[in-house]
């Protein structure tokens, strides 16, 4: 397996990665919008990965099995809304009650934490490449 395969993998990791920090940008950005019904509140977004394999050859002729990520699609979660009496909101339903989604603020906070560190580690896994390569070609000159 050639230096060249690492990149593919880690570009679908950034890729999956920079879709997971939208979703929870998303998610923080709604967190306290409100609605005027519980079907009209907004619902958490969250990328489902999955692994995709693949082979590639070697330079003996052979292959060997390579990993790559991809979302394979973004969900809306399906969670209860957030009922508030709230009767002088210009949302409020006719009993008084506004509606809000049931997002953690601190719970995606950590979400971004993990995705920003994991597409931190794949730019150190791509930089390393890069260095391999830089020092490989340095041996043949």
């Amino acid at each position: 397996m050639s230096l060249e395969n690492i990149y593919g993998i880690v570009s679908s990791s950034l890729t999956s990665q920079s879709i997971r920090l939208n979703a929870v940008a998303s998610n923080i950005a709604n967190a306290s919008t409100a609605a005027s019904s519980p079907d009209a509140v907004f619902k958490a977004l969250k990328p489902v990965f999955r692994t995709v394999y693949d082979e590639v050859l070697t330079e003996g002729g052979g292959t060997a099995p390579v990993a790559k990520v991809e979302v394979d699609s973004v969900i809306r979660q399906a969670s209860e809304a957030v009922r508030q009496y709230e009767p002088a909101h210009p949302l409020a339903d006719d009993t008084g009650y506004v509606y809000y989604p049931s997002i953690s603020v601190i719970e995606e906070m950590a979400d971004m934490l993990s995705a920003s560190r994991s597409f931190q580690t794949s730019m150190e896994v791509m930089t390393t490449a890069k260095q391999l390569q830089q020092r490989m070609l340095s041996l043949g000159a």
